[in-house]
């Protein structure tokens, strides 16, 4: 188990459980431990799928929450005074020519890569709140609940950052993490720098985004989006191996909750059920990844439990494990 105290240090104890005291909040949530490992080839979260796509006026028009951010956004700033409607039309065309021509780009209509930046750059936060490196051993927590980053210096609070981060059906690996690879200019639509994690069933990271608005939200494919200002005041203070720990309930972060898994399937949620029968004894491996030996690990257990006969993780596997 690992215990952190606001103000205290990072305890690691046998138990798998994480209590997470803030002043005035106290978050009592399960937590997987992987073992570090080398950054994973499979493609969970596929390469630039954080990509946005072109906007410009089509027939029919192009619709949808991109089209929606770019106008929230547009009206933030002032250009766009029509109804926000995630509907790309001659109004949003217009207000995106306008924003161009007020930022020295060319004054085309269209929201590609170049706009795209621009746009999120001019409506992110400005904080003179710039603090210095801090010192001391860099760990990182991620509340997926609160939708926060945290950044630790010697197990102390250094400074939050507000982060967006997987649709429930594309969830944030919760678990134990490190640092495996940094790199500045990733991929389109990864921001300006990125954090990858060992995370053995994908490729996820921490990075900038060029859609603000998803900020404090459930938006990504699975990895984490910061503010680009804010990832880029990070980036420095983040050594390659620092652990990221990412906290919250597996089983109730996903769509649907406690969902019936089966071979093939790989997430938070099997590697916490690989961890509980490891606990009773069983030889498996903790990865995340349901392979043929979990697949045979499953079906003994079962027997053992006098649990009908299948090759299923349900709500009866959950309850007889103790998950659920």
């Amino acid at each position: 188990m690992l215990t952190l105290y606001a103000g205290g240090k990072i305890i690691l104890r046998p138990k798998l459980t994480l209590f997470f005291l803030f002043p005035a909040i106290s978050l009592l949530l399960t937590i997987s431990f992987a073992p570090a490992r080398a950054e994973a080839h499979a493609n969970i979260c596929p390469f630039n799928c954080e990509e946005s796509r072109e906007l410009t006026l089509k027939n029919p028009a192009l619709t949808g929450e991109d089209v929606l951010g770019v106008q929230k956004m547009l009206h933030g700033l002032g250009f766009f005074n029509s109804p926000s409607n995630g509907v790309y039309d001659q109004h949003t065309y217009q207000a995106v020519k306008n924003f161009q021509l007020n930022q020295g780009l060319n004054p085309d209509g269209v929201v590609n890569g170049g706009t795209w930046e621009t746009l999120g750059r001019a409506v992110e936060p400005f904080s003179s709140k710039v603090l210095p490196p801090p010192g001391g051993k860099i760990s990182i927590i991620i509340d997926t609940k609160r939708r926060k980053l945290t950044v630790f210096s010697d197990g102390k609070p250094y400074k939050t950052f507000p982060v967006a981060l997987g649709k429930h059906e594309t969830p944030t690996p919760i678990g134990n993490w490190k640092v495996a690879r940094k790199a500045r200019n990733w991929g389109t639509g990864f921001g300006t720098r990125w954090l990858g994690l060992n995370v053995p069933w994908g490729i996820y990271g921490i990075h900038g985004t060029n859609k603000p608005y998803s900020i404090g939200g459930y938006q990504s494919h699975g990895c984490i989006r910061m503010f680009n200002s804010h990832v880029e005041e990070m980036f420095p203070w983040i050594p390659a191996g620092a652990p990221i720990i990412i906290v919250g309930n597996p089983f109730n972060y996903m769509e649907p909750t406690y969902k019936i898994l089966r071979k093939g399937d790989r997430g938070a949620a099997v590697m916490e059920v690989q961890s509980a029968l490891q606990r009773l004894g069983y030889k498996i491996t903790v990865d995340g990844i349901w392979g043929q030996q979990m697949e045979e690990v499953v079906i003994k257990y079962r027997k053992e439990a006098h649990l009908p006969f299948d090759n299923s993780v349900n709500a009866k596997v959950y309850q007889s494990l103790g998950l659920k």
